[in-house]
C-alpha cells in the first residue's frame, strides 16, 4: 500500500484546515466511523465537524478538564459548545492521561515519573500534537465515547489548532501497549 503523508514545515493552528480536509479524505477511504480531536476552545472542533456534516462519520471532541487554566472554570467557548451541540458532537472532559496527578506530584516531590515518560518520549521523538492525538484516543477510550473494536483517527496540535493525524486501534488506559499507531496522515516536520 502507498499513501501519502501532508507534512507541515512548522507547527500551528495554521495547519488545521489541511488537517481537516486530509482527515475527511482518509476516513471516507478507510471506512473510519470515528475521529477523535483535541480543542480547547471547541473552535477546531467545529472546524472537524463542519467538515464532516452530511458523512456518517462521528466527531468525539476532548477538552481539558475543569481548571486547566483557571480554578473551577472550563475553557471551552459557549458559541462552540453550542454549535458541538447542534451537529451531535460528544464532547469529553478529562484529566490528561499523560500527566495529571502524576505531574503535581513530580513537581511537589522532585523526578519523573513513567507516565510523563511516555509523554515526554512521544512530544521530543514525534512532536507534541502527537502525543496529544494519542492521549486524546486513550481518553476517549476510557470514557466510553469511541468505539473500540475499529480504527479511530486521533487528532492532535502543538498549541492551538490540528497539526497531527494518525489512524489509531485504540486501546483503554490500563492496556496500554493494546494502542497501536497504524497510520501518520500529518505531522510537523519540526517540533
Amino acid at each position: 500500500m502507498e499513501k501519502n503523508i501532508t507534512y507541515f514545515e512548522q507547527p500551528g493552528e495554521e495547519n488545521t484546515k489541511a488537517v481537516v480536509a486530509a482527515v475527511k479524505t482518509r476516513a471516507i477511504e478507510l471506512g473510519i466511523k470515528e475521529i477523535v480531536l483535541a480543542s480547547t476552545t471547541g473552535k477546531t472542533g467545529v472546524a472537524m465537524a463542519s467538515a464532516l456534516q452530511g458523512t456518517d462519520i462521528k466527531t468525539i471532541v476532548v477538552t481539558h478538564q475543569y481548571g486547566t487554566t483557571t480554578k473551577g472554570q472550563w475553557d471551552m467557548e459557549d458559541k462552540y459548545v453550542s454549535q458541538l451541540n447542534q451537529m451531535d458532537v460528544k464532547i469529553v472532559s478529562a484529566s490528561h492521561l499523560f500527566s495529571g496527578i502524576e505531574k503535581s506530584l513530580s513537581i511537589g516531590t522532585g523526578g519523573i515519573s513513567r507516565v510523563e515518560i511516555i509523554a515526554d518520549i512521544l512530544r521530543k521523538l514525534f512532536g507534541k500534537g502527537f502525543k496529544v492525538a494519542v492521549e486524546v484516543v486513550l481518553i476517549a477510550a476510557d470514557s466510553g465515547a469511541i468505539s473500540m473494536e475499529n480504527d479511530v483517527i486521533g487528532i492532535g496540535g502543538t498549541a492551538y489548532g490540528a497539526d497531527v493525524a494518525c489512524v489509531i486501534r485504540p486501546a483503554h488506559s490500563n492496556n496500554f501497549y493494546d494502542l497501536k499507531i497504524k497510520e501518520i496522515i500529518a505531522m510537523p516536520r519540526e517540533k
